[in-house]
């Protein structure tokens, strides 16, 4: 064949390829913004599109692993039978209010409401690992630590000799970070001195070409779960990073976040999360591990939580369901914090009708983040929903990465989720959803404090913005589904 030939054979075959790639973003019935975004994608960028809808198009856990993560699920869905049934009778301690989103919750993932639990709002990095320092030097049997991000350098320095003490004294000290975001930690010499103090060091989901062709690379494992002793949690949005050193050149300021130090029944449930990502990386079971993880949890305070874990394994829209549901349960004020917002069609509807039925509406996010192409495609929103009333509150204080929603000052949710479509859908996360005032009004306060710190969005600036920036990000809000 002469060159003409080649050509057309080549073009021809990258357009079977694309219909057959369109035909098959249809039949998975997704969101339809979710399906025409990713035929915008194949459509758009002729060879390139069907390349980057192989990588990142499927929740493909890869075929060995998801068969493995079902396998080794039983056990833990055998306890998780034993452990509603243990606390059949707190849903009916909680408000008729509440009782919308504590069922949601209940029959979209099984996990109960627990009841008796004791929580510490901790509003900063230098508080949080002040308390976990403390926490891991008083460790008896286990320290169980799973994190996004791990960096070395300042306060993270001091949690590596804590942690390597407390392995040197007998206790069990387990680290999972994810393999991507924590890559740079893993070949320094600080992840090598951990390893050999005694510190079981692991990543999650490795990263290389040859399992992108079985997996996607991009579902990461973005929760952040500390346990100690099986009696002491952690959880929100704080990476083990000390914010004063961590990405001082990406331009945004210091990281903002929060985490909640939970005692009480709620510290299984996170155990036992962070046992079965520990297992599905290193074939060490629950049966080995219940021992140094669960124990009789005592009564420690007054707080009904429920522990949301999401991720790809699980139904795709089960998170976004609950928040809004949670917007449309509210009938006052509603406040959202969030570092990365790229709401759905469904999201977007259900904060404009929330404005407009008179509920105080409040989204709060960083004024800048280090995503350009999030970034473009969450300015594309945001004048509609200040339009509507919603107050758009652009934080100037750094990068406010906490993860936090308040409804009514009555309940909250709160933990590692961003308002964006990799994190509903793609990303491993951890949530509490609490009913609890007084935890709930901490929170709000935290809220408060970053509102203090942020400017309304000016409305007539937004829309007088030149036409190649208002192109730009409504390009990128057609992308918003996919990124």
């Amino acid at each position: 064949m002469n060159g003409s030939h080649w050509t057309l054979l080549v073009v021809s075959l990258d357009w079977v390829i694309r219909l057959g790639l369109i035909l098959r973003a249809i039949m998975r019935r997704l969101q339809v913004g979710v399906s025409l975004a990713w035929m915008a994608v194949i459509l758009g960028f002729p060879f390139l599109g069907t390349g980057i809808y192989l990588l990142f198009g499927e929740r493909r856990l890869g075929r060995m692993r998801a068969d493995r993560a079902r396998e080794l699920h039983e056990p833990y869905a055998s306890w998780l039978a034993e452990f509603r049934s243990r606390y059949l009778e707190a849903e009916s301690r909680l408000l008729p209010t509440d009782l919308t989103m504590a069922r949601l919750v209940n029959n979209g993932s099984g996990q109960p409401v627990l009841p008796d639990n004791a929580l510490e709002l901790i509003p900063g990095a230098d508080l949080f690992f002040e308390r976990l320092e403390a926490d891991v030097k008083a460790a008896s049997r286990s320290c169980h630590l799973e994190f996004y991000i791990w960096s070395a350098g300042g306060r993270a320095d001091a949690l590596h000799q804590a942690l390597a003490q407390a392995a040197a004294h007998g206790v069990r000290c387990r680290v999972l970070v994810d393999a991507l975001g924590s890559a740079s930690f893993l070949r320094s010499p600080e992840a090598a001195a951990l390893r050999s103090s005694g510190v079981d060091l692991r990543a999650a989901l490795p990263v290389n070409l040859i399992q992108g062709l079985f997996r996607r690379l991009d579902l990461r494992l973005h929760r952040k779960i500390v346990v100690i002793d099986g009696l002491v949690g952690y959880t929100g949005s704080q990476n083990i990073a000390d914010p004063r050193f961590f990405k001082q050149n990406s331009g945004v300021g210091e990281w903002i976040d929060a985490m909640v130090r939970v005692t009480g029944p709620a510290v299984e449930a996170l155990a036992v999360t962070f046992v079965e990502d520990w297992e599905l990386e290193t074939d060490q079971g629950l049966q080995s591990l219940s021992e140094t993880l669960v124990d009789d949890i005592q009564t420690r305070g007054s707080s009904l939580v429920q522990v949301i874990p999401s991720g790809p394994n699980l139904p795709r829209d089960r998170m976004e369901t609950l928040i809004i549901q949670s917007i449309y349960d509210a009938t006052q004020e509603i406040v959202l914090t969030t570092p990365y917002f790229v709401p759905s069609e469904s999201m977007v509807e259900e904060l404009l009708a929330a404005a407009l039925r008179g509920v105080v509406v409040i989204l709060v996010v960083p004024a800048k983040i280090d995503s350009k192409l999030v970034n473009l495609a969450s300015r594309a929103f945001q004048g509609d929903l200040a339009d509507a009333g919603v107050k758009l509150a652009l934080f100037e204080g750094g990068l406010l990465h906490t993860k936090s929603i308040t409804i009514d000052g009555r309940r909250s949710l709160f933990g590692s989720l961003n308002l964006d479509p990799r994190s509903l859908q793609l990303n491993f996360e951890i949530t509490l959803a609490v009913y609890d005032v007084s935890f709930t009004k901490s929170l709000r306060a935290l809220q408060q404090t970053y509102l203090d710190r942020s400017t309304l969005l000016d409305l007539d600036a937004w829309k007088k913005r030149p036409f190649l920036l208002r192109f730009a990000e409504n390009s990128a809000r057609l992308l918003g589904p996919v990124i």
